[in-house]
C-alpha cells in the first residue's frame, strides 16, 4: 500500500513539475539572443530579411531617435523598441513577417545604410546606440505579467493621449500624462502651416469659396480634433492632418485675407512615450526606467 501511495504521487507530481519548468525556460530562460530572429519585411526592397533581435533594436534606435539624444532617452526607446516588436512576434507568429521598416510599425536601418549615412561619424555614433540596446539587453515593458504594446512617437501637444481617444482599444497603460516640459526641447512642438485659400480647398477636396466656416464637433480629452465640419463638409482629425500634411491632428484654423493658417500641437498619434518627452525627463537627470513608468502608467520592466 505504501509503495502504491508513492507511485501514485511520483506520478502526479512529476509531470507537474516537469511541465512547471518548460513553461518557465521558455517564457524567461531562453537565450533570446541566438534564437530569436526578427521578420523585416524591407518595403522598398520588397523582400524579408531575418534579423537578430538585438540588431534589430539596434536598426529601431537609430532610426527612430536621432543619435544626439541623451543616453537615458537612448535606453527608454530601446526597450520600448524591443517591447513593440516582441509583441508583434506573438501576434504574427503565423504570418510571413512581423514587421515592416517604416513608420507603419518602426522604423529599422540596417548597418549598410547607417555606415553610408553617418560617414566618418559611423563608428561614434554605432558605439552609441549599441552601448543604449547593451544596457537594457533582454529588458522589456509588461503590465500584469504581458508585454504591453509600447507604442511611442515625437512630440506631444502638452499631454500625452488615452489609448481608446486615438485607436480602438482601451488599454490600462496607456493613459494621457503632462508632457509639457517637452516644449522648448523639441523644435517641432509647435508649428504654423500657411495655405493660400486655393491651395487649402484642394487638398481637402473642397470646392472654392471666398468665405471660410469650420466648427469643431469633438475633440480628445486632451484637444486634439477627432471631428470637424468645414464649409459644411465633415471631415476626422486625420483626414485633415494627412490632406493638409500636418505634423498632428491637434491643430487650428485661422483665415487671413487669402491665406489659411492651420496652427498645430506636436508631431505624431499622441499615445505611449513622446521621444522629445523623455529627451526632456533625460536632460533632468531621470533615468530610463522612471521614463518609461512615467509614459507607461502601473508596467514593470523584466528581463526575458
Amino acid at each position: 500500500m505504501k509503495k502504491l501511495f508513492i507511485l501514485c504521487v511520483v506520478i502526479i507530481i512529476i509531470p507537474c513539475v516537469v511541465s512547471s519548468f518548460f513553461c518557465f525556460s521558455f517564457d524567461y530562460k531562453f537565450d533570446y539572443y541566438e534564437n530569436i530572429y526578427v521578420r523585416v519585411k524591407r518595403v522598398s526592397l520588397d523582400r524579408i530579411d531575418k534579423v537578430l533581435l538585438e540588431d534589430y533594436v539596434i536598426g529601431v534606435v537609430a532610426g527612430e531617435m536621432p543619435v544626439s539624444f541623451e543616453m537615458e532617452a537612448l535606453k527608454a526607446q530601446a526597450v520600448a523598441a524591443r517591447t513593440y516588436v516582441l509583441k508583434k512576434i506573438y501576434d504574427n507568429y503565423d504570418n510571413e513577417y512581423d514587421v515592416v521598416d517604416t513608420p507603419l510599425n518602426q522604423v529599422y536601418l540596417d548597418d549598410e545604410y547607417l555606415r553610408n549615412c553617418w560617414g566618418i561619424k559611423y563608428g561614434e555614433n554605432i558605439s552609441k546606440i549599441r552601448r543604449a540596446v547593451s544596457s537594457t539587453r533582454g529588458e522589456v515593458i509588461t503590465y500584469d505579467g504581458e508585454i504591453i504594446t509600447a507604442f511611442f512617437f515625437s512630440t506631444s501637444s502638452g499631454e500625452t493621449e488615452n489609448s481608446e481617444e486615438v485607436f480602438v482599444s482601451y488599454l490600462p497603460y496607456l493613459r494621457s500624462v503632462d508632457s509639457s516640459f517637452e516644449e522648448g526641447v523639441s523644435p517641432v512642438f509647435k508649428e504654423v502651416n500657411k495655405y493660400s485659400l486655393e491651395e487649402f480647398y484642394e487638398r481637402l477636396g473642397l470646392s472654392y469659396s471666398d468665405e471660410l466656416s469650420f466648427d469643431v464637433l469633438e475633440t480628445t480629452s486632451t484637444g486634439r480634433i477627432k471631428e470637424i465640419v468645414i464649409n459644411g463638409v465633415s471631415f476626422s482629425g486625420n483626414d485633415i492632418e494627412v490632406g493638409l500634411e500636418l505634423r498632428s491632428s491637434y491643430f487650428s484654423i485661422e483665415k487671413d485675407d487669402d491665406y489659411v493658417y492651420v496652427i498645430t500641437k506636436g508631431y505624431g498619434h499622441g499615445v505611449g512615450m513622446s521621444q522629445y518627452g523623455a529627451l526632456a525627463l533625460a536632460l533632468k537627470g531621470f533615468k530610463y526606467d522612471y521614463i518609461i513608468k512615467y509614459y507607461y502608467q502601473g508596467v514593470e520592466i523584466k528581463k526575458i
